[in-house]
């Protein structure tokens, strides 16, 4: 029971008290239990009635009970081990020491129902000791210790949480050590007795230990971690090539090799690699010898060639009888490519009349190749003349000249005011006649002069050697040519008999076109050629619809147009912007442009046709994207306003007409 006054739990030790009556003493029974103490209880023993103090006190029950200490015998003998007694008025109780627990559970007892103070495992709760750490259990208390690969920061072996700030440090190493030319594999850890293993990197080995071991001194041992880069040696010989550069033997050098001189690549790789097996990869070049094959043929040729094809070889080329020699070089050689380079040598056939020219009125010169050097040649002039106005007169003259220069000049002894045919004939090399005949004129000094040429188609000259009165007559003949009309010929012959000092004559020509006009003066065997060139005018307006269309490629339909003022060479479709119609000049070349994004708000031509494929009502739809020889039919941009023109073009004199169709 609880401390304090009440009744004991056990019988209470026989206390026998010798008392002294005092005065009064033999009183009755009633009497003496009246005088007990407060702490006192009356007993009856054997019949008589006594005052005995209380369990916890102790006096003579009547006078005095005073309380008794039951802990001063001691805690352990009253209260049990691990306990600490406590005493009150009256009474005692027990509690267990820290780190006990009483074993009825309760925080205080006393010791009469067997109850005793058993050990408290403090490690069964959790975090007691803290990170890092394990808690050990002692009798009573319990002690904290650092696991493995942790520390006490204070260097003691264990700590209480109680008493200590301390707290368990990880022992570790630091980083481990590097490896040159190696890499770590795997996990690893930085407390001691923790290994990290090494590999060296491609290209590189190691014969030594390739791991090292974490101690307990919180350092890496020393470890002979050392990767050796792989070295493929010399490298293999190629048959027929050299080393053209190296980088060195070690791995991933490089080394190239290049085809001797006359020799060439015909497979394989030039460079080869040092892989990391130690081994050159891509050495398998292969170079064989340049054979440039049979020589190039040229046409009147022979060669003279000692069968070699090889780099360097060279063939020599000669003309054949009959031509000769007009190139840079006669020989050509075998190349790096196997090929035989190519030579303008050509031989070309004899020309004993090139470029005959008459000059000085009676002379003639010509260029004489052979291919010869000073070979004499002889030459046989055959001379016919004529005068328009002597029926009777007539000159048959053969002469011969012997030369070996190469631009032979011959001046003839002729006659004035007459026509000469002049014949020349040789001989070749291959025993041949070669000739070439020439139209010569000679003058008569003063027939007519002062010849003018007036209104595009007329001529007019002074009579300056007969006298007034006297009639002369005139031959006209008149031919003309156009050089960009190879077929045309324009031809015609009148005569003209006048007595004025000053005669006058129009032409009825053809525009565009390159005249000769011989005028012969019967009566004085005397003759002038005269040059004469008409213009082309304008070409007629082109015929076409005017419509206006709307879409994106409304159609242009244009007809053929007449060619009465020259020959019409082009006709060209032109695109502008509605806005710039009144600043287009048709006149002008420059507005010939090529669509592009940039032209296409200045106008551009679309289409451009050649006169002779022109038909009759053709139709062109504007914008079909196709070309219309060398420009482009762009497509036109819906919503946007045009104006097209046709224009007309004559290349004699870029003389041009146009026509518009909006």
């Amino acid at each position: 029971m609880s401390a304090g006054r009440g009744r004991a739990l056990g019988p209470p030790p026989l206390l026998l008290l010798l008392l002294a009556l005092p005065p009064g003493a033999g009183l009755p029974v009633s009497d003496v239990c009246a005088t007990c103490h407060v702490h006192a209880t009356c007993h009856q023993i054997e019949g008589k009635s006594a005052c005995i103090c209380n369990y916890g006190f102790v006096g003579n029950g009547r006078t005095h009970c005073q309380d008794k200490d039951e802990c001063q015998i001691g805690a352990s003998k009253i209260c049990g081990n691990h306990t600490l007694c406590h005493n009150t008025h009256g009474s005692f109780y027990c509690v267990c020491l820290d780190g006990f627990r009483a074993s009825n559970n309760n925080k205080i007892f006393i010791p009469n129902d067997g109850t005793n103070c058993t050990d408290i495992d403090e490690c069964e709760e959790a975090g007691l000791c803290g990170y890092n750490a394990r808690c050990v259990n002692t009798e009573g208390s319990y002690e904290c210790y650092c696991n493995d690969g942790y520390k006490l920061e204070n260097g003691e072996r264990s700590f209480h949480p109680n008493a200590s700030s301390a707290s368990c440090k990880e022992i570790r190493c630091g980083s481990p050590p590097e490896m040159k030319h190696g890499y770590i594999v795997g996990n690893y850890s930085l407390v001691p007795g923790s290994t990290v293993h090494y590999e060296c990197k491609e290209g590189f080995y190691s014969n030594e230990g390739k791991s090292s071991y974490c101690t307990a001194e919180k350092a890496w041992e020393p470890a002979t971690l050392s990767c050796k880069v792989v070295d493929c040696g010399v490298p293999p010989a190629i048959l027929n090539a050299h080393q053209a550069s190296l980088s060195g033997t070690a791995y991933g050098s490089e080394v190239t090799y290049s085809c001797i001189h006359g020799y060439f690549i015909a497979s394989g790789n030039q460079t080869a690699v040092c892989n990391a097996k130690g081994q050159w990869d891509g050495a398998d070049l292969m170079c064989k010898e340049i054979d440039c094959g049979r020589p190039l043929l040229i046409p009147h040729t022979e060669i003279i060639w000692d069968n070699s094809t090889t780099l360097l070889s060279r063939v020599f080329y000669k003309c054949k009888e009959g031509y000769y020699f007009n190139g840079e070089r006669n020989f050509s050689e075998c190349t790096l490519d196997q090929k035989w380079e190519s030579i303008t040598y050509i031989c070309k056939e004899e020309e004993l009349f090139s470029n005959l020219t008459v000059f000085n009125e009676t002379c003639v010169t010509w260029q004489m190749r052979t291919g010869r050097l000073g070979v004499q040649k002889t030459y046989t002039f055959h001379i016919l003349g004529r005068r328009w106005d002597e029926k009777t007169f007539s000159e048959d003259v053969i002469l011969n000249i012997t030369t070996s220069e190469d631009n032979p000049k011959v001046c003839l002894d002729l006659n004035s005011g007459s026509n000469y045919v002049v014949n020349i004939t040789t001989i070749s090399s291959t025993n041949m006649p070669v000739s070439v005949t020439v139209a010569v004129q000679t003058k008569v000094k003063e027939a007519f002069n002062n010849v003018l040429i007036f209104n595009d188609t007329c001529l007019k000259w002074r009579r300056s050697v007969r006298g007034a009165d006297m009639e002369d007559r005139y031959l006209f003949h008149v031919q003309g040519q156009r050089w960009y009309q190879k077929e045309f010929l324009h031809e015609m012959t009148f005569d003209l008999t006048t007595r004025k000092q000053a005669p006058e004559v129009c032409f009825d020509l053809q525009p565009g076109t390159n005249y000769s006009i011989n005028i012969s003066m019967v009566a004085l065997n005397f003759s002038l050629l005269v040059s004469m060139t008409t213009q082309i005018t304008d070409p007629p307006f082109p015929d076409i619809e005017f419509v206006a269309a709307k879409g994106s490629a409304p159609l242009l339909r244009l007809r053929k147009a007449e060619d009465r003022n020259g020959p019409i060479s082009l006709y060209q479709v032109i695109v502008l912007p509605l806005g710039l119609q009144s600043t287009f000049v048709c006149d002008s070349f420059a507005t010939a442009t090529f669509f592009s994004n940039t032209t296409d708000a200045k106008g551009y031509v679309a289409a451009e046709f050649r006169a002779r494929d022109v038909a009759d009502n053709m139709s062109v739809a504007l914008g079909d994207r196709h070309y219309y020889g060398k420009f482009y039919n762009a497509p036109l941009k819906l919503g946007k306003e045009y104006c097209v023109f046709l224009r007309i073009i004559s290349e004699w004199n870029k003389i041009h007409h146009p026509a518009f169709h909006t």
